[in-house]
Parts: C-alpha cells; sequence; structure tokens
C-alpha cells in the first residue's frame, strides 16, 4: 500500500473538504466549463467544487482510498466526479482532450514532474486552461505543509519555459496564507500559474 493510501485510510479529511482559494477565485474569474481533469487529486475536494460549478470531472490519483472519498464527498454534495486509479509515471495523455486540467498541490520527483507538465501541455484542448498552485523550492523553512524535500517543489521556471508558448493568464511567486485541513496551515511559499494554450 503506498503511503498516500494509507494517509487517506482515515475517514477524516485531511485537507478538509473545502477547494483550494486560488482554485476557487480562478473559477470565478475564468468561469470554466466543459470537461476537467484534477491530477494528484487525493481526497477530491477540488474536483467536487468543480463539479458543483457545472463541469464534468475526472478525477485522477493513485490512492484508491482517496477515490473513495472523492465520491463520498461528491455525494454529499450531490454531484458525481468520475475517479481514476492513475499512476502518473504509467499516465495516458490523449491530445486536446479536457477543457481544463487542475493541479493543486501535487508534487512528484523531477523527471516525473516535467513528464506531467509536458503530458497536461498535450492534453488541454486548444482554448483550454491549465491551472495550478503548488509549493515552491522556498517551502521547506516555512513548515507549513508540503514535502520536505527540494527535489519535490517546484521553481518558475519549469512552468515559464514548458508552457512559453502559451498566453500566461496568471503567474505568481510568494507568500500566501493556507488553511486546508490538518496538513496544510499558515503561511506557505507557493507557485501559481494558469496558462491558456493558444487556439
Amino acid at each position: 500500500m503506498n503511503h498516500w493510501n494509507e494517509r487517506f485510510q482515515d475517514a477524516k479529511y485531511v485537507y478538509g473538504t473545502e477547494p483550494n482559494e486560488f482554485l476557487r477565485d480562478m473559477q470565478k474569474k475564468l468561469q470554466l466549463s466543459g470537461d476537467a481533469l484534477t491530477i494528484a487529486e487525493g481526497e477530491g475536494r477540488n474536483a467536487v467544487f468543480i463539479a458543483e460549478q457545472g463541469l464534468n470531472v475526472t478525477a485522477w490519483d493513485y490512492a484508491e482510498s482517496g477515490l473513495e472519498k472523492t465520491k463520498k464527498l461528491g455525494e454529499t454534495k450531490g454531484v458525481t466526479v468520475k475517479t481514476e486509479l492513475v499512476d502518473l509515471n504509467e499516465a495516458q495523455w490523449v491530445t486536446n482532450q479536457w477543457d481544463e486540467i487542475v493541479c493543486i498541490f501535487g508534487h512528484f520527483p523531477k523527471e516525473l514532474r516535467n513528464k506531467t507538465l509536458r503530458g497536461v501541455k498535450e492534453a488541454v484542448k486548444p482554448g483550454g486552461y491549465f491551472i495550478t498552485e503548488v509549493y515552491s523550492h522556498y517551502q521547506i523553512p516555512y513548515k507549513s505543509g508540503g514535502p520536505q524535500k527540494l527535489d519535490l517543489l517546484y521553481s518558475p521556471e519549469e512552468f515559464l519555459q514548458t508552457f512559453s508558448d502559451w498566453r500566461t493568464v496568471h503567474f505568481f511567486m510568494g507568500e500566501v496564507v493556507r488553511h486546508e485541513g490538518e496538513l496544510h496551515n499558515g503561511l506557505s511559499h507557493v507557485i501559481q500559474f494558469v496558462g491558456q494554450k493558444p487556439y
């Protein structure tokens, strides 16, 4: 059993049931619609929120216990999220499949991170969006959440270079305060990126 599967076994939602604040703001600004994919979705709080806005949502995670909680949370909110057990190392990225892809605090080793970002770039439809908030490589001393290994944290160049030919809708690196369940709490150092794929 992988460590995330164990972490999500508990009935309590370790990151809470409310969506990420940045995602909420971007939904309000962009009025997202259509078919959305959330990757490294965890326990479902962000996927369920997007589904509540009327999108068709698929959630990928490689912890079955997290996907079960995603389904339960959807039921309590009266929405359906399609869940798929996906190891991003083996993910199949279909060209121009999704109107939006969302990644909130999805942290992976550098090689997988680069592969995943390239997959996202391929799989978003022309005119569609990639929306992400993740911990930056400055996060470790903050002790407010996220991995304690530098290799699992992001640098701004990873987004700005990979998506250099996309329209940058929003880019920010700096401090924010996050209160998301037990594990994301307090002043944090994040990178936020929203890119739109060219038509």
